[in-house]
């Protein structure tokens, strides 16, 4: 397979920089990690880079998208593609890189693939119900990357590379934050967990929920949901959602709970090596997915699972 010359790569997440990076180093000849700050110049560098390029932070207020022309100003001229993760600012930045740069952008991608020097982005459509795969024909490649997509690179401790910084470039109107509220922030990473206990509509109350985290706590998994769950009662944080628009998941097993099994969430919980299904609906379509599956309420099933193994 072909390599691109170069190959940029930018998160405002840096604990999704070691994915990135495993797809920069399959694509591309020369990579370029983009950061915020000498701080997470240090944290990647075990990543492997062949240079790492840090941006001023002219203020604590300046938000991601304000970064653009001064990325712009490193990319121009050449040809290649800049690698980003799928999220809300990174889109956003990518969608102003777009324009400066003239450079065709794909969001959420699951796969990418090189033939005769084009790049082709794969993603998903109508609510994870088709595929579609797009034909970059610009000069430079914009990608978001779906979390979950590809392994994340093993860390080279001894690894250096030249570390230059970029002056920060002032866009016509900045976007700065005026204050901050803290909010609960969950550290959980889904797309990395081997075990996951999901839990859907068939949840009467959020107080339940305890029973849920019981189970997940003997069989050492992590706690996912349906969106129904995170964004509509608010009842788990939005990291927790498994689904097209959420988190993929590639864990060993993916124990579902009162989950119906929509196209829309199975799309994030196929990628599970083993699927078990709990359901008092014998005609739910997660059996339609499911390697195992029990019709019954997870109300008496849930307790006597913790019941047993816990002995």
């Amino acid at each position: 397979m072909s390599k691109l010359a170069n190959v940029w790569v930018f998160s405002d997440n840096v604990e999704r920089y070691a994915e990135l990076m495993a797809g920069a180093r399959q694509w591309g000849e020369h990579v370029h990690l983009i950061v915020q700050g000498s701080e997470q110049a240090n944290q990647v560098k075990p990543l492997g880079a062949d240079e790492i390029i840090v941006l001023e932070a002219p203020s604590g207020l300046q938000r991601v998208e304000n970064y653009a022309e001064t990325i712009a100003a490193q990319m121009q001229e050449h040809a290649g593609m800049l690698l980003m993760p799928a999220t809300k600012r990174a889109k956003s930045l990518g969608a102003r890189l777009s324009i400066q740069l003239n450079a065709a952008m794909v969001n959420d991608a699951i796969s990418v693939t090189l033939e005769d020097d084009t790049v082709f982005a794969e993603h998903r459509m109508y609510g994870g119900l088709a595929f579609g795969k797009e034909k970059i024909k610009s000069a430079l490649a914009i990608i978001t990357l779906a979390p979950g997509v590809l392994e994340p690179v093993a860390e080279n401790a001894s690894h250096t590379c030249p570390v230059v910084s970029a002056a920060y470039i002032a866009p016509l109107h900045e976007i700065m934050c005026q204050e901050r509220h803290a909010k609960s922030v969950s550290s959980v990473d889904l797309s990395k967990a081997k075990r996951v206990v999901g839990v859907g509509r068939g949840l009467v109350a959020q107080h339940d929920l305890e029973m849920v985290r019981q189970l997940a706590a003997v069989l050492g998994a992590e706690v996912g949901c349906s969106r129904p769950i995170a964004e509509g009662e608010n009842w788990m944080e939005r990291e927790r959602y498994i689904g097209v628009s959420g988190v993929l998941l590639k864990s060993d097993l993916y124990l579902t709970l009162g989950i119906s099994g929509q196209i829309q969430h199975m799309v994030g919980g196929n990628g599970a090596k083993v699927i078990v299904a709990i359901n008092k609906d014998k005609k739910a379509p997660i059996f339609n997915y499911a390697d195992y599956g029990l019709v019954g309420d997870i109300y008496k099933v849930v307790p006597a699972l913790i019941e047993h193994l816990s002995r």
